[in-house]
């Protein structure tokens, strides 16, 4: 899964991606960066 890394900004893929419930209950997944090991969040439904 893609996602958009802050810290190299760009898209890049997923590492170990882990869906997630945010505190408000919505759904997200969260990973890491393959780059730079930056935490990388996408909001919705995996």
């Amino acid at each position: 899964m893609q996602a958009y890394c802050m810290k190299c900004r760009a898209k890049k893929e997923m590492k170990t991606p882990k869906a997630i419930t945010m505190k408000n209950g919505k759904p997200a997944t969260q990973g890491v960066c393959p780059a730079c090991g930056t935490k990388m969040f996408r909001i919705g439904k995996a």
